[in-house]
């Protein structure tokens, strides 16, 4: 019956509201009210240490490296001047640090900055705002001293820009001698390319056989980034991807309470930072055993990394660890292509199954309409036309409730004093006139997973960013400057309920024109290329449904409100 159909409607739209509450306390750093997770067994060790892969010989014990052992991102300045080398490619900007050779900034050239349209999105950044680094150096048997990221390096490399037909370039840093061992590290920069090869170099100076691990880590403080909404929710911090358990998020909350679990050994996959829209990741060769850690290394700084498998360096011989860095915005079609699973930075949730589908049809609209926001629009076409035959049924369904709905206004207010009798009566016309009364709920139904795992598509595509539709419309991932979208969108809603048959109850009435308004207001915050989509999506239901009532005899009418 209709007052059932509405219940459930409302049952959804009640944990919808409990689900985004939940995740706006979670959002805010508090916990979940209605969600709470159990908690992991504590740890071990209370500084969230693991061992290495295996213990190796050294000249007097075996050795064991944790990543307490990695040195603090902050630490002494060191003797010798620090020096910033800028390399520039067609789509990155990246500063060097000759303390540890370092990478401690990077400019997109294609993605621009928030605030200044005429700059370029900084995201890795050392400075009074922000710290957000990519580590790597050696550390060996407890006790010992080698080169890592606060020794002071050289630079040996002549080359500093591209010259015209070159497509790679090579920076190379290498350290002093330092417990008998140097490093030597080198980038090597693609033209067109967010990820840079980088090898490490392991010498060792003497004659004794020294035992040294390569760690590789990316350093970050746990604020969200600038601009980020407060109406809806999207994940900051590191993640950890192996073959055996997939992709883990890990909140920075988390971290400081020492209250996860993650992948801690391995012989694949990659450890990153992610955030809205852009990434970066450590990446090993395949077979390459490693350690993984998630750790606190100061008042607002957070570590995810790897500790690659011990390397026992004869005397006088050398010896070479291949990785690769990754620093770029989250485009699924590159990153399946640079590494297994890289793709999964961009997180759609529980939707993924359907999300990847929906967004490689988008993706495909794109090449042949160039422009993202028509892309939409012919997104939410097709898939209108795919449901046509099961929206049919729902407005057919609607339609057949609407014309009844006079006698059973009438017959509620004849029996409203004997209700067993009122429910029977009623049953019998639903009967009579053939009315399913949940006929137009299920075809809905079915249909609330594709059009969430659209919404996830929209909101974590970085294509949106900077993406221009039409006239005032410049960028489809910020908010309509002029509000006029959300403005239509308010419109199409409220139209589409005025159309919709009026509930008995004249509260339920009232409740069912004060929900799109109050779910309208959300929309005023949301990103352009969101709200067109839902426009669409109103506008061709509308359609479709003043099509149908009009062939079946039911004139389209609007059920105004009653709010006396």
């Amino acid at each position: 019956m209709n007052d059932i159909r509405r219940t459930i409607l409302w049952v959804i739209f009640g944990f919808s509201m409990v689900l985004l509450w939940d995740q706006w306390q979670i959002h805010n750093g508090q916990k979940p009210t209605f969600f709470p997770q159990p908690a992991p067994p504590a740890a071990k060790a209370p500084d969230n240490s693991v061992s290495a892969a295996a213990s190796v010989p050294s000249p007097t014990a075996l050795a064991t490296a944790t990543p307490s052992q990695v040195p603090t991102a902050q630490g002494a300045t060191a003797a010798s001047p620090r020096q910033r080398i800028d390399i520039k490619t067609d789509v990155l900007q990246l500063s060097f640090d000759t303390e540890g050779g370092s990478l401690v900034r990077s400019v997109f050239a294609k993605y621009a900055d928030l605030k200044a349209a005429d700059k370029g999105f900084v995201l890795f950044d050392e400075s009074k705002d922000r710290v957000y680094l990519a580590q790597t150096g050696l550390i060996g048997v407890p006790g010992s001293s080698l080169p890592n990221h606060k020794t002071p390096m050289t630079l040996v490399s002549t080359e500093r820009e591209f010259k015209p037909g070159q497509d790679s370039l090579e920076l190379r840093f290498e350290s002093p001698e330092v417990g008998g061992i140097k490093l030597a590290k080198t980038y090597l920069i693609k033209r067109s390319a967010y990820d840079l090869s980088v090898r490490h170099e392991i010498v060792n100076t003497g004659s004794a056989p020294v035992a040294a691990q390569l760690y590789l880590q990316l350093v970050r403080d746990g604020n969200k980034p600038e601009g980020e909404s407060s109406f809806y929710y999207t994940f900051t911090g590191p993640a950890v991807y192996t073959d055996a358990k997939k992709y883990q998020k890990v909140e920075f909350s988390d971290i400081e309470k020492n209250k996860f679990e993650a992948e801690k050994q391995a012989n694949n996959g990659y450890v990153a930072m992610v955030q809205h829209y852009f990434a970066s990741a450590w990446l090993l060769a395949q077979g390459v055993q490693r350690d993984i850690f998630l750790r606190k290394v100061d008042n607002n700084l957070y570590a995810v990394g790897m500790i690659a498998a011990a390397e026992t360096v004869a005397g006088g011989a050398s010896k070479t660890v291949e990785s690769r860095l990754f620093i770029g915005p989250q485009e699924e079609k590159m990153l399946e292509e640079i590494s297994p699973g890289l793709e999964l930075v961009k997180d759609y949730g529980w939707f993924t199954i359907l999300a990847k589908p929906l967004y490689w049809l988008l993706y495909e609209l794109h090449k042949v309409i160039n422009n993202w926001g028509w892309a939409i629009v012919a997104l939410v076409l097709l898939l209108k036309i795919a449901f046509y035959w099961l929206n049919a049924k729902a407005y057919a369904s609607m339609a057949k409730m609407k014309a009844i709905n006079p006698k059973i206004m009438e017959m509620r207010e004849r029996l409203k004093d004997k209700p067993q009798e009122m429910q029977m009566a009623m049953m019998k016309m639903y009967k009579e006139e053939k009315v399913n009364p949940m006929g137009g709920c299920f075809p809905i139904m079915v249909q609330i997973p594709v059009f969430i795992a659209l919404y996830w598509v929209l909101l974590s595509s970085v294509e949106m960013r900077n993406a221009p539709w039409i006239g005032w419309i410049s960028d489809l991932s910020a908010p309509d400057p002029y509000f006029l979208l959300p403005l239509v969108m308010t419109l199409t809603t409220l139209l589409q309920t005025a159309l919709n048959p009026q509930p008995p109850d004249p509260l339920q009435a009232k409740l069912m024109w004060f929900m799109p308004l109050i779910f309208s207001v959300m929309f005023f915050f949301f990103p352009a290329g969101l709200v067109l989509y839902w426009i669409t999506n109103n506008i061709l239901s509308i359609a479709q449904q003043w099509m149908i009532n009009t062939r079946m005899g039911v004139p389209p009418q609007f059920n105004l409100p009653k709010f006396k």
